[in-house]
């Protein structure tokens, strides 16, 4: 059976979902800048053993641009990757990194509305949980340039 219409790309895929994710690190990343961001941030992350060293030595505010500065830098890999397939690979190891780290988040926070239960969750937990499917992003980005680097086959 031959195929009547035209199936884009894998490549067009993954430029699809890279431009996507340097979206999503840009504005992440440049909001961890804002002080309502930084106070959101420190919330959670002063409290987490990842993070909460940052916050009695520099404070909310420093601390959150940390964060911001890694997040732009890897949404600048990423985008740096759409002509570097070594480049690309970092950048979907970092990504893959961030999303972990802010998916173990949730092993220490209430995920779920008091007063609703199981299995309506909470906004902090809709936040952190849409990570998963960024992370996947990452990974397959990460996948995808290893392979152009000849790092793993397939």
């Amino acid at each position: 059976m031959t195929n009547r219409y035209p199936v884009p790309s894998i490549d067009s895929a993954i430029a699809a979902l890279r431009w996507s994710l340097v979206f999503i690190f840009f504005f992440f990343g440049t909001a961890k800048f804002a002080l309502y961001e930084a106070e959101g941030v420190a919330r959670i992350a002063s409290h987490y053993p990842l993070f909460a060293w940052m916050y009695p030595l520099w404070g909310p505010r420093i601390a959150s641009d940390v964060i911001g500065t890694i997040e732009l830098a890897t949404g600048a890999a990423l985008a740096f990757g759409a002509f570097s397939p070594r480049i690309s690979l970092i950048g979907g190891l970092m990504g893959m990194c961030t999303f972990l780290i802010t998916l173990s988040f949730t092993l220490g926070v209430p995920l779920w509305q008091e007063g609703y239960g199981f299995p309506f969750i909470g906004s902090l937990a809709q936040f952190l949980f849409k990570d998963a499917g960024l992370l996947a992003g990452c990974y397959a980005i990460a996948v995808f340039s290893a392979r152009k680097v000849g790092l793993a086959r397939g």
